[in-house]
């Protein structure tokens, strides 16, 4: 299931992103959900289910962040409207554990065992405080990085 976050009052962010290429936005955004999202990750690794007296389970050391979904889940989201950047929270999909939907929901033998959900809902407040607070500086780092590339390349070329 999607959760669609509406953040308000970031026009001049938005500007300020537009304003820089394509592919440095991107990165800008990335690195600032990277970031926002460590709080959701340490908890949903918190509250992952684990089999104590036996071995390790890797639900709860899988869980990461990613700009990809495995097939299946890109299936499911075929036909939604892209976003220009898409970052995902859960069990990861190159490593092959593909149990983590099943401890989050529960099978016809055992219920359910939330533990995304329950971190996304303890974290969303914290995690989008931080995207509002480390956004501005990501893009004026970007812009700073930016201008002093442009200026080198301009020192070169006279």
């Amino acid at each position: 299931m999607a959760t669609n976050v509406r953040i308000e009052g970031l026009r001049e962010l938005e500007r300020a992103l537009a304003e820089l290429p394509k592919s440095t936005g991107k990165n800008v955004l990335r690195r600032t959900l990277r970031e926002a999202a460590k709080p959701l990750i340490n908890d949903a690794q918190r509250l992952a289910p684990d089999r104590p007296g036996r071995p390790r389970n890797d639900l709860p050391t899988s869980i990461t962040i990613s700009t990809r979904l495995n097939k299946n889940q890109r299936k499911a989201t075929r036909g939604t409207d892209k976003s220009f950047v898409e970052m995902y929270v859960g069990p990861d999909v190159s490593v092959p554990h593909p149990h983590g939907h099943w401890q989050e929901f529960g099978t016809v033998q055992h219920g359910p065992q939330p533990f995304m959900r329950p971190a996304w809902d303890a974290n969303k407040m914290e995690v989008l405080d931080v995207i509002g607070d480390q956004l501005g500086d990501e893009i004026m780092r970007a812009a700073k990085r930016l201008a002093k590339k442009q200026a080198k390349a301009a020192a070169k070329g006279k």
